[in-house]
């Protein structure tokens, strides 16, 4: 009798540590698995051709697109709103009213704004084209090493052939610019119109949708898209208040450095800041070379400023307002902003992100789930 409770004893030890060994074999050919495909999809993509056909979708449906994010967006105020006993309808109508005075006010006053610093930032770009021109040109003189002239000669030649092509084709580049506007702002606006409607019926939506999946797959579905959604949501809504933060705060700076049309450079550097790690560095350059042009003094004076903003933004914009939202460790960003790079350029570093929070999010959900069906009582 002894023997047979030291033997099931030990039967149950050895089945506890092949279940541990299996349940460790299974995260490593989930892993291997999940890179297979995300190798084999971007490679399929770039060899078929894929984004091309659906960059052409895209545009085709991009009213579709912006109706969705900003129904997604704008969902838990209009759940909020409806918790304080107003009607699902009265909601959107409170939360459209004040989005479309919000870009009211924005055409009214921010618009004309932009398009007079434009305006006379392409008045002194010749003036400001030749200063650089001027200070290559003593660079020239003092530089005896060869390969650096050559380098110096090249950008002067570029510079050059900037400036006189530059005030020809001026006038159509506004006139595209213009038209690009007024294209972008219609689908923007018919966009806004959509997702009226879709966030009206966003619950009806949402449950359509899971009714086309099987019955068994229901709870897990919804415990899935909730923990998305949050991360998501989150995200999105940190990123655009580190945006408008990172406006203010870098138009001040480089008004106070006496570059010219500090606003200009300043919302430069705010959209590029949506790419991580990289899209400061991107939005500074501009502002850089433009301050340098004017004078050294507003030049050192730009750098400084845009350090400061930085400094702020890394040690408390990001830390109070993003935290540890994504969760993700700097060295797989970095990876993950490098690779979709290389496969979708600068849409996919913005999009890197929070599409690797999500994977992360599904693995984790898969984790889990497959741990409670291989979870052993003792």
């Amino acid at each position: 009798m002894f023997n047979n409770k030291k033997e099931n004893k030990i039967n149950i030890t050895t089945i506890n540590q092949m279940l541990e060994i299996g349940k460790k074999l299974m995260k490593i050919i989930y892993f291997v698995t999940i890179i297979c495909l995300i190798l084999l999809g971007t490679y399929l993509i770039e060899e078929w051709h894929i984004l091309n056909f659906i960059r052409d979708i895209l545009i085709v449906i991009s009213p579709v697109f912006i109706g969705i994010v900003a129904a997604w967006l704008c969902e838990p105020i209009v759940d909020f709103l409806q918790s304080k006993n107003f009607s699902r309808l009265l909601s959107c109508i409170i939360i459209y009213a004040i989005i479309i005075g919000l870009i009211a006010l924005i055409l009214c006053n921010f618009i004309p704004l932009v398009m007079k610093e434009l305006k006379d930032f392409a008045i002194t770009l010749p003036e400001i084209l030749n200063k650089l021109k001027l200070w290559i040109e003593k660079l020239l003189n003092i530089q005896n090493n060869l390969e650096i002239k050559r380098v110096l000669l090249k950008l002067y030649g570029g510079i050059e052939k900037f400036i006189y092509t530059s005030s020809d084709n001026l006038p159509n580049i506004i006139i595209d610019i213009g038209k690009n506007i007024i294209g972008g702002g219609a689908l923007f606006f018919l966009g806004i119109i959509i997702s009226f409607y879709i966030l009206y019926d966003f619950n009806k939506i949402r449950q359509y949708a899971l009714k086309l999946l099987p019955q068994k797959w229901h709870q897990n579905t919804k415990e899935l898209y909730e923990r998305i959604n949050d991360s998501l949501r989150k995200y999105v809504q940190g990123v655009l208040l580190i945006m408008i933060l990172v406006f203010l705060t870098q138009a001040i700076g480089l008004y106070l450095a006496g570059l010219k049309e500090p606003f200009i450079f300043a919302l430069f550097c705010a959209i590029t800041d949506i790419i991580p790690y990289f899209g400061p560095y991107i939005g500074a350059i501009p502002a850089i070379i433009v301050g340098f042009a004017t004078s050294p003094a507003v030049g050192l004076f730009t750098i400084i400023s845009i350090i400061i903003i930085q400094l702020l933004e890394n040690n408390l914009y990001q830390p109070i307002i993003m935290g540890q939202k994504t969760k993700l460790h700097p060295i797989v960003i970095i990876l993950s902003l490098l690779i979709f790079e290389h496969f979708f350029g600068i849409i996919g570093m913005i999009v890197a992100t929070p599409i690797v929070s999500c994977c992360k999010t599904i693995y984790l959900f898969m984790d889990e789930k497959m741990n409670e069906k291989n979870s052993l009582i003792e």
